[in-house]
């Protein structure tokens, strides 16, 4: 078990969709907020970790549990959790309560360390995971395997400058909102995503276009992201039906 941390956060109207939910792209990136609010809090910032090791932090994979998305106003408890690390990734956990303390969200993030300039991965440093507490083990998570899609709708986006963020490459979250916007209004207004498995395989530079492919298969929908001849990051949603449309 690794060193836990945990913020209440109330749910604002920006953070919201047509549904008064949760945009999951945008919760994600408040709960990355809150690891590096914890990381900070023992003298691991990404700027502690940068001008020490010339390192910097990268989410490769997320996988998240959804029971319900949390609504507008609503108070939630995140919980976070460095739970494990091998020769090269560390794994991390987010848990989402409501107030009476069900679980709503349970996301499981893998992070890598990669040099800033030639933005290779790196072995994990020992030292520099200690203040986290949490378990070295060899084995290595394995996310599911990603089929290329073989027949899929695809829409396009030019990257816009607010789509790039301090490290200079797309930010993680508009990978999911491209995914989302692949699929039709009516279907996403008639369902609620129950699990989610993302893969960034290749971080997006500023410029040029991509191209955000989806194939829906009855309640499971596959994505890729496509720039430059290149795969950028892969998903696999399933959805159920809502009852309260």
């Amino acid at each position: 078990m690794g060193l836990q941390y945990e913020e209440h956060f109330t749910i604002p109207f920006d953070m919201t969709d047509v549904k008064q939910e949760i945009i999951i792209s945008q919760f994600i990136s408040h709960c990355l907020g809150i690891s590096g609010r914890q990381s900070a809090s023992i003298g691991r910032s990404d700027l502690d970790v940068f001008e020490q090791y010339g390192l910097v932090w990268v989410v490769t994979d997320y996988e998240l549990l959804i029971f319900r998305l949390p609504s507008y106003n609503e108070t939630v408890r995140i919980v976070t959790e460095p739970i494990s690390y091998n020769k090269f990734f560390c794994y991390r956990k987010f848990y989402v309560y409501d107030e009476a303390g069900n679980l709503l969200i349970d996301i499981l993030s893998y992070f890598v360390l990669i040099h800033f300039q030639d933005r290779k991965v790196v072995p994990v440093p020992d030292d520099l995971i200690a203040p986290y507490q949490s378990e070295k083990v060899k084995k290595i998570q394995r996310s599911p395997r990603y089929q290329v899609l073989e027949d899929p709708e695809s829409k396009d986006y030019r990257i816009r400058y607010f789509d790039i963020d301090m490290n200079g490459h797309v930010n993680n979250s508009k990978y999911l909102e491209w995914m989302y916007d692949a699929l039709e209004y009516d279907f996403l207004l008639a369902h609620r995503p129950s699990h989610i498995q993302l893969k960034y395989v290749k971080e997006v530079s500023p410029g040029g276009i991509i191209s955000s492919k989806v194939e829906l298969d009855n309640l499971t929908s596959q994505h890729e992201i496509w720039s430059d001849g290149h795969i950028h990051a892969q998903a696999i949603i399933q959805w159920e039906k809502r009852d309260d449309r």
